[in-house]
């Protein structure tokens, strides 16, 4: 289970941040944050006023190690023109606790368990406490085809619920939503426009931010074949990078072996170009480049799977993987470079 949110008091070693050094950004206390959110690339604070939350105006980069402005500008995400500019007065019960809790409550703004707990993607247990036998349950990997999926993607998408307001009030995670149900009655994805690079989208069509996994997982050749998200992830956790069932290659070798149909044919190094323990010859390096941002220059895995041409960096700007590697390099040069690997079509590769 994701253990995002977390209470400064019990854990007062999850606190990253720096309070110790002034800093113009940091107008608040250690003393008055209520709650700590993220510990791998970010870290938010939030305070407790009245029976909501906010977001204090400053985050912690985990990785640079030093504090930067948070704020969601107007023009970027779609609920920022319905809230008032104060940081103070956009409250995380519609804008972010749906997603990062069990069952909120948009009446009494109350929750079951703050972090993502059991029920929410199993549905209500009580009966399952009771009778604990399979019909009484929601087991994700029984529903059919994108409804396994649609647990997932209730949080790991960006998008916009279809009724809005709700009693006056813009939600930015899809209420309503029960495991089981079909997301899209309810919640739908931000569009993107081929060609134009938006705040969510690059031009090819691939995510520009985080928690847009699903975004760019509806659109790949793996969800067409009926792969789940649970194929390669297991949220109740492992040892692994991202809760993968299997680390590093071995979890895409599954299905993608020389002696598979889905392939490639060959060895790694004849597949990659690049030696077998190299950064090159990781299948997510080309396959799920780091193009989607989540704070400053740090950025998470795109999720089509698709190859990104150096040809399309030149035509629209995407991050082509080669030149995210060899920075030194222009995309011509990788163009010209993938024209002589054995096996790849020139027409794909374009230039």
């Amino acid at each position: 289970m994701a253990r995002v949110i977390l209470d400064p008091v019990a854990h007062p070693d999850a606190v990253l941040g720096d309070f110790s050094t002034p800093n113009p950004l940091v107008t608040f206390r250690k003393e008055d944050v209520a709650f700590i959110y993220g510990t791998k690339w970010k870290q938010r604070y939030f305070t407790r006023r009245g029976d909501d939350y906010f977001v204090f105006p400053a985050q912690w980069d985990i990785e640079a190690k030093t504090w930067r402005r948070y704020y969601v500008e107007p023009g970027t995400d779609w609920w920022a023109e319905h809230y008032p500019a104060d940081q103070m007065q956009r409250p995380t019960g519609p804008l972010c606790d749906g997603c990062h809790s069990v069952n909120y409550d948009i009446k009494t703004k109350k929750v079951t368990e703050w972090n993502v707990g059991c029920e929410k993607c199993h549905g209500a247990g009580s009966l399952h406490v009771q009778n604990p036998i399979a019909s009484t349950i929601v087991n994700p990997a029984k529903l059919q085809g994108e409804r396994a999926d649609d647990v997932c993607l209730q949080c790991h998408t960006q998008g916009q619920p279809r009724t809005k307001p709700l009693d006056g009030v813009y939600y930015d995670w899809p209420v309503g939503y029960q495991p089981g149900d079909r997301l899209s009655d309810v919640w739908m994805l931000e569009e993107h426009q081929l060609g134009k690079e938006t705040f969510t989208h690059w031009p090819d069509g691939n995510a520009h931010k985080n928690r847009m996994q699903g975004n760019d997982y509806v659109q790949s050749q793996m969800s067409v074949k009926g792969v789940r998200c649970y194929g390669c992830h297991d949220v109740h956790g492992t040892k692994y990078e991202a809760d993968l069932r299997l680390p590093g290659n071995a979890i895409c070798m599954e299905c993608h072996g020389p002696q598979r149909q889905a392939g490639p044919p060959g060895t790694l190094e004849q597949h990659t170009q690049h030696k077998a323990d190299s950064e090159g010859s990781k299948c997510i390096a080309c396959h799920m480049p780091q193009i989607a941002r989540t704070i400053a220059n740090v950025n998470v895995r795109s999720h089509t799977f698709k190859f990104i041409s150096p040809t399309t960096t030149e035509q629209s700007g995407v991050p082509n993987p080669c030149t995210a590697c060899h920075k030194d390099r222009t995309p011509q040069w990788a163009s010209d470079a993938l024209k002589k690997w054995p096996g790849v079509s020139t027409w794909r590769v374009g230039g």
